[in-house]
């Protein structure tokens, strides 16, 4: 019996090896095509191992194409956004777990319903409205939206909340606290975990949109990372040492983020109840 055990957990172990190598290796190849020229991209046999690895394609990237510039884009607008979620929708899942109004069920249940709603769906009323607003080549249309729509987070902020002991509100509401000092005093410090674990999931969002950056910026300075990749793909070639090198730069601030917060994510998804 333990013998089969111990088979048993090799098999897992193996095939757990298994799929982590094919989790990995597309990140694998991106980055040893970044180290590579041009020519090196099409030889066959590829080489999984470059022989002579350089650093110019991140050089050129960074000095002709402006990418430092991109990835400050990227981060001002992700931030913000991913900032501005954090306020509104936890504001919005306290009034829902713990405030009492006529249709607060039916309210929240078409709120739930607009994640079956596409983005490319509402896109043209949206574009229409942000012309009207004289926000078109702005950063505005990439922020903004971010505040009001946040179904995820409204979500998990108002599972999280409902699980806070009763007893912490009425103390505070008897003191003579008032409907938004509970909320900021009390409901917002006990939340650190699951507003950890939204913001990371509201950055990532916002950090890999190309659809809105697409339509409403119109200046090669304000590109952000995913709209300045595309250029690197043609109608009928692409510059893939440039696009994989790109790939890689876009790719460290999702990862030093969710390093830094990995704790806060994990804790976060698992004490709402959340499943991936």
């Amino acid at each position: 019996m333990e013998k089969n055990t111990f088979f048993s957990k090799i098999l897992f172990y193996l095939l757990l090896i298994l799929i982590a190598i094919v989790m990995i290796f597309p990140f694998y190849w991106m980055f040893i095509t970044s180290l590579q020229p041009l020519q090196a991209v099409y030889k066959y046999p590829p080489e999984f191992f470059p022989k002579k690895p350089t650093l110019d394609n991140y050089k050129e990237i960074f000095t002709k194409f402006n990418f430092m510039r991109y990835t400050l884009n990227s981060l001002f607008v992700a931030t913000l956004a991913a900032l501005g979620q954090l306020f509104t929708c936890s504001i919005t899942g306290f009034a829902f777990a713990r405030m009492h109004f006529k249709g607060k069920e039916l309210l929240f249940g078409l709120i739930l319903a607009t994640i079956m709603v596409p983005v490319e769906v509402v896109i043209i009323p949206e574009f229409l409205l942000m012309k009207w607003f004289g926000w078109i080549n702005t950063y505005l249309p990439l922020i903004v939206p971010s505040f009001l729509i946040g179904t995820t987070g409204i979500f998990l902020m108002r599972s999280f909340y409902e699980n806070i002991p009763m007893e912490l509100e009425e103390a505070a509401v008897i003191d003579g606290a008032t409907p938004f000092q509970v909320y900021w005093r009390i409901f917002v410090p006990l939340s650190r975990t699951p507003l950890s674990a939204l913001f990371i999931i509201s950055f990532l969002i916002n950090w890999n949109d190309l659809l809105r950056p697409l339509i409403y910026i119109n200046s090669v300075e304000k590109f952000t990372l995913p709209l300045a990749l595309i250029n690197f793909q043609g109608e009928y070639s692409a510059q893939w040492n440039y696009l994989l090198a790109g790939a890689v730069v876009s790719v460290i601030p999702i990862l030093v983020v969710y390093l830094l917060m990995q704790k806060q994510f994990i804790e976060g998804i698992t004490s709402t109840g959340l499943k991936g």
